[in-house]
C-alpha cells in the first residue's frame, strides 16, 4: 500500500458544464431538475448568483425555479462554445433568449469541481453593449 495520493479521474468540463446548463438551468420540471442536481453537484454545493447564494441540492433547485419563473416561457439557455477548464475549475459562456432568436442576456458560469462534481458554481451576467 502506498502513501502517495491517488490522482482523480480527469474532469470532462464540457460534458458536465453543458449538462448543468441544459439539465439544471434549462429544465422547468423541478423533479427532473433535482435529479440532475443530485448527479452533477456535491451535496453541500454552493450556487452563487449575482442576487443570491444557495447551498445544497434543495436550495439550488429552488433558486433555479425562481430564476426560471422570471423568464419568458420560450427562453432557452445556449452555450456559446465548449466549456474548458483545468485544475478543477471550469468555465462556460452562455446566452439566453427566445428559443429561435438572439440572446437577450449573456453570462458565464465558473465551476469549482471536487470529486468529479460541482462543489461551487458562480454565475456572472455580462452586459450587452
Amino acid at each position: 500500500m502506498s502513501d502517495q495520493p491517488t490522482a482523480e479521474a480527469p474532469i470532462d468540463y464540457d460534458r458536465l458544464m453543458q449538462a448543468n446548463l441544459t439539465q439544471v438551468f434549462g429544465e422547468h420540471d423541478a423533479e427532473k431538475r433535482l435529479a440532475a442536481i443530485t448527479t452533477l453537484y456535491a451535496p453541500d454545493a454552493v450556487l452563487n448568483e449575482p442576487e443570491r447564494t444557495a447551498k445544497g441540492h434543495a436550495e439550488i433547485n429552488d433558486a433555479v425555479s425562481e430564476l426560471l419563473a422570471t423568464l419568458p416561457p420560450d427562453f432557452a439557455f445556449r452555450a456559446q462554445g465548449p466549456a474548458m477548464g483545468h485544475h478543477g475549475i471550469g468555465i462556460l459562456r452562455w446566452g439566453s433568449g427566445p428559443r429561435d432568436g438572439a440572446s437577450v442576456v449573456d453570462g458565464m458560469d465558473i465551476a469549482h469541481f471536487q470529486g468529479g462534481v460541482i462543489h461551487s458554481l458562480t454565475v456572472f451576467l455580462i452586459a450587452k453593449p
